[in-house]
């Protein structure tokens, strides 16, 4: 039993029973927030429980042993208290690195998130399309391996950004930075090259589409922006199925869970109230690092 932060209330996921799928949404921040919307468009009716591992964020800081130790680690207690039916990791990061130990471990269903370099590829006039991601997503092989095999005849831009994730938490906290700081995150990946520019960017990161009004008001030139989000919740509907018929969506089936939650205050708890997340809770689990 933990304390809603947003009620004062004490909360227990044992004594909530629901006839519909219990989803889980996992990022190390708020990015997967963009995730999570597209999920309860198509199935409005589950139970959600949306966690931030935010004592952990951010996750490119990490070496790979210790993020997939990490990550299973915190999965185990999420799994344990919440029982889902199906978890989304809405990360790049943790997808590429982690979902391969989820999966042994664990016989609950995963679908991860992976830079949309196919769909990009699929869709650009030019041939040159970008990758705007974190950089450890632009270093990994992972993501020159979906290159070679889905995008080998285009230009393919990779950058890597090491602000943006955070300019996103910052957004939702209602401080956002200023323009410039942004545009010059998004500003490698217009690119004019041998007669042809850049017309696809994927947005390879769940954090970045939290921007993507003001990346379209600051881009140099129209580009056609690719969020994963939607493509993920076809594949939700795949393995879980259409809404269930007759039952109505309820405020107490959807929650958000914090590992730190010491950047929450009363702009950010307003933000996950109108994105459908009126309790929000806490378990906490700090970041130990090089043997703390």
């Amino acid at each position: 039993m933990r304390v809603d932060l947003l009620a004062g209330v004490t909360y227990n996921p044992a004594v909530m029973p629901s006839p519909v799928p219990t989803i889980l949404v996992f990022d190390s921040g708020l990015g997967g927030l963009t995730v999570f919307a597209e999920v309860l468009k198509v199935r409005p009716d589950a139970r959600y429980v949306y966690a931030a591992d935010d004592a952990g964020f951010p996750y490119g800081r990490l070496s790979e042993a210790v993020l997939a130790e990490r990550v299973v680690a915190v999965m185990e207690r999420l799994i344990g208290l919440h029982d889902p039916d199906i978890v989304v990791i809405a990360c790049n990061t943790a997808s590429t690195v982690a979902l391969p130990h989820l999966r042994r471990r664990f016989s609950v269903p995963f679908i991860g998130t992976v830079p949309a370099i196919k769909p990009a590829a699929r869709t650009t006039r030019t041939g040159a399309i970008s990758v705007l991601a974190t950089p450890g997503t632009v270093a990994r092989d992972y993501t020159r391996d979906l290159i070679d095999t889905y995008a080998a005849g285009c230009k393919v831009n990779l950058v890597g950004s090491r602000r943006l994730a955070g300019f996103a938490e910052a957004e939702l906290a209602g401080i956002p930075v200023p323009d410039h700081d942004l545009l010059e995150e998004i500003l490698p990946c217009f690119v004019e090259d041998e007669g042809r520019r850049t017309d696809v960017v994927a947005l390879s990161c769940t954090h970045y589409p939290l921007l993507l009004a003001r990346f379209q008001a600051l881009a140099p030139w129209p580009v056609t922006w690719i969020d994963p989000a939607p493509a993920i919740a076809r594949r939700v509907i795949q393995l879980i199925g259409e809404p269930v018929p007759g039952h109505e969506a309820d405020d107490d089936e959807a929650i958000a869970v914090f590992t730190d939650g010491a950047g929450i205050g009363a702009p950010l708890r307003s933000a996950l109230h109108a994105r459908g997340l009126s309790q929000v809770v806490m378990e906490p689990w700090p970041m130990r690092l090089n043997g703390e």
